[in-house]
Order: C-alpha cells, then structure tokens, then sequence
C-alpha cells in the first residue's frame, strides 16, 4: 500500500496516516495479521516523523484495527463488534450528511454517493 500525505491539508498528519490504514484494509490492501512496516520504515518512506507514525499507530490500536507487538510491531487485527461499527458510522455520518444538507445535497444525491464508496470497499456493481 502506497501512502501518500497532504502537507498543505488542514487535516493532521497523523489523521490522515490512520485514515488510509483503514481504507487499506477496507480495500483489502492489508488484511487480518498482515504485519504493518514499522514505525521507523514507514516514517522513513512517507517522511514523517516517527513520533507522527507511533500516534497513529496508538490510534488504531485504540479504535481496534491493529495490535501492537513489541516484537513483531503493528499488526492489523480488526476486534471490533458490528453493534460498535454502526454507533461509530452514524456518529461519523451524522456530521457529515448535516454538512451535505447545509449545502443542498439531497437524499437521492446522499445515497447514490453511499453506495457508490460503499461499492469500492466491497467491489460491487
């Protein structure tokens, strides 16, 4: 999986790292005990910062997409229920759908955009 960091984004660096970790793996770019580079490599080939790499690393272990080994380092390991999926993803769409609808997104507009990101994460047509 190729990372890519925005500097001119307004979006943390470390937010946009853990982002593309998790559409990595919604894309089945990594995969359940895939072993993620280490901290010192993957700042290395994104040129970060390690300590950029380590907060990033620390936030998916919290929200439950890796575990962190001290051996083997970061490794994809998805602990979370479908009951806490949902309660985050309408958490997370909420803000975004009111967004939407202040700047005159419709339902019909919102939901072909849902299902069609929806359809690139699971390869549907």
């Amino acid at each position: 999986m190729v990372v890519e960091i925005d500097f001119q984004s307004g979006e943390a660096i470390y937010l946009q790292l853990c982002n593309q970790i998790i559409r990595g793996i919604a894309h089945a770019q990594y995969s359940e005990g895939q072993q993620l580079p280490s901290v010192r490599q993957m700042a290395e080939t994104v040129g970060i910062n390690m300590h950029t790499v380590n907060k990033a690393y620390a936030i998916l272990q919290q929200e439950g997409f890796v575990k962190i080994d001290r051996r083997r380092g970061a490794i994809i390991a998805i602990d979370m229920d479908k009951l806490q999926a949902l309660r985050e993803t309408r958490e997370g769409l909420s803000v975004v759908l009111a967004r939407a609808v202040c700047k005159g997104v419709n339902r019909e507009e919102a939901h072909a955009l849902l299902d069609q990101i929806y359809d690139d994460y699971t390869g549907a047509e």
